[in-house]
């Protein structure tokens, strides 16, 4: 744990970064293909409605229901001699019912023989079983409210997010991501073969509902980020948003796994331990969508914003200051290294040169002693008449011999005492 809060943190203040923006093709491609499934999925296999949708006739008994319920009675009505019943949808309720969901039946002809083999399997009499009838028409009367629920629904998240965000491009963003997974779950469903019931349609309003607000809170973070990015020449809009993206991502990655885990539980045991019933349905649409909408948020809404949002005048503008800026930086740093160059081998010959001149003391060497000793000092008289002196030697490398020079001492400073470079031992005390 402490190691992705580590993670997370990097990828906040940008120290650890992805470019999600910069490979937005590769994610196009891949949502593209995902959709081209989804769409060839729902072409070749269809729908499955459930007969709220697409009308029929249901049936309730009572009776004990062990592992071999559903088989059973599957057989039942498919040896009752009334046709066309082996897409009929057969699930337990609790351990002590079972419920027949059958096509559209002839109510004098088709309904009592189905009545009667349900009630010789359960035990029973043929008045214990109950029936209801639901027409086409009522089915697509839910299928055209159901519709118009979602375009309702669209409607109201796109003016909500331009009001809050005072940005369309934000909401076009939003919504093609909103399709996206709406798209990818319909394939699902039609891939695995499961009923599109009512519980369906709810479960794919709350995944919607979970995509916007994944959306919303990365939209939110790049308008941060972006908010007074035309007087700036540090970064462009892309740059920007993609870390928005990478500041949220960790965020995103755990309320993602945190949802999922319980919609997963769900769409076991509605799948694998109860086998039938609207269970499984919710789930499914839950667990897809979930997935699929914190994916549409970061690599498909973002970068299309970007895209859209690059395209301004304005943004263009940015981007060519942010690149002349940059440019002009690499120029400095690249003179900047020739000068550094050049100075660094001026000093080094200078170093060089000042190195040949060393200074020196040489009391012990006479042979120029007599020749400082005959040239007059300031006073006019010769030097060393009398007079302690001390002799500064300075040789350079471009003069041969070393030129020594005496300079005159007082008489204060001929009656201090001199060092004494002896013993300790045998110095006068």
């Amino acid at each position: 744990m402490s190691k992705l809060s580590g993670i997370g943190h990097r990828l906040y203040v940008g120290e650890v970064s992805y470019d999600f923006i910069g490979h937005r093709r590769i994610w196009y491609t891949v949502s593209a293909a995902l959709m081209v499934i989804s769409i060839a999925a729902v072409a070749i296999f269809g729908l499955k409605w459930g007969i709220e949708f697409s009308g029929g006739a249901d049936f309730q008994v009572s009776t004990t229901v062990t592992s071999t319920t559903v088989d059973d009675f599957r057989t039942a009505i498919e040896n009752s001699g009334v046709p066309n019943l082996q897409d009929s949808t057969i699930n337990t309720i609790g351990n002590n019912a079972v419920r027949v969901q059958t096509r559209t039946l002839d109510p004098t002809q088709e309904v009592p023989k189905v009545r009667s083999a349900i009630a010789e399997e359960a035990g029973t009499t043929s008045e214990n079983v109950a029936y209801s009838l639901i027409g086409a028409s009522w089915g697509g009367q839910i299928t055209q409210k159901a519709l118009i629920a979602l375009g309702v629904f669209l409607v109201l998240v796109t003016l909500v997010i331009w009001a809050y965000f005072r940005n369309g491009k934000m909401s076009a963003a939003a919504l093609i991501a909103l399709g996206h997974d709406l798209v990818l779950t319909v394939g699902i469903y039609a891939l695995v073969g499961f009923t599109v019931t009512p519980a369906t349609l709810i479960g794919v309003l709350t995944i919607l509902g979970y995509s916007l607000y994944d959306t919303v809170v990365v939209f939110d973070k790049v308008r941060e980020n972006t908010r007074d990015i035309k007087s700036s020449t540090t970064r462009t809009y892309g740059e920007a948003a993609n870390l928005a993206v990478n500041q949220v991502l960790v965020r995103s990655i755990n309320t993602t796994i945190i949802g999922v885990l319980p919609v997963a539980a769900l769409l076991f045991a509605g799948a694998f331990i109860l086998g039938e019933g609207p269970l499984k349905d919710l789930a499914l649409a839950l667990f897809v969508g979930m997935i699929s909408g914190a994916y549409s948020s970061i690599f498909i809404a973002t970068p299309l914003l970007v895209q859209m949002k690059e395209r301004e005048p304005d943004m263009q503008k940015l981007s060519h200051r942010v690149a002349n800026r940059r440019a002009r930086e690499a120029s400095k740093i690249g003179t900047g290294g020739a000068e550094g160059t050049r100075k660094g081998t001026k000093r080094a010959a200078t170093t060089s040169t000042a190195a040949t001149s060393v200074a020196t003391l040489d009391p012990d060497d006479e042979s120029d002693e007599d020749e400082d000793r005959s040239e007059p000092d300031r006073f006019g008289e010769p030097e060393g008449v009398g007079e302690p002196s001390v002799k500064v030697s300075v040789q350079k490398a471009t003069d041969p011999p070393p030129i020594t020079v005496t300079r005159p001492t007082g008489d204060g400073a001929a009656r201090r005492p001199q060092p004494q470079h002896k013993p300790r031992s045998q110095r006068k005390k």
